[in-house]
């Protein structure tokens, strides 16, 4: 849990305000707050992000990308191991 529960306390108000205040536009990012709101406050807690993996992510779509296409998971997972690893 979040130092003394003020990022949770906050992130919580925020919620509850704009549940209130109906605006529509807010539910997909009101619902998605309340989805992963663990992570969201793991970030202002240990300052972590998934950035790194994203980042790997991005390289694995544009190597995928680069082949046109993978027919072959052996050798596409073997080149990917020898750019990467």
């Amino acid at each position: 849990m979040c130092r003394n529960g003020i990022g949770l306390t906050r992130l919580a108000k925020w919620h509850e305000k704009v549940r209130q205040a109906g605006f529509k536009a807010f539910n997909t990012v009101a619902r998605s707050i309340q989805n992963y709101y663990k992570t969201i406050v793991n970030f202002f807690e240990n300052r972590s992000t998934n950035a790194s993996a994203e980042s790997f992510n991005a390289k694995v779509k544009a190597l995928r990308n680069q082949f046109r296409g993978v027919r072959n998971i052996t050798f596409f997972l073997f080149r990917l191991t020898k750019i990467y690893a």
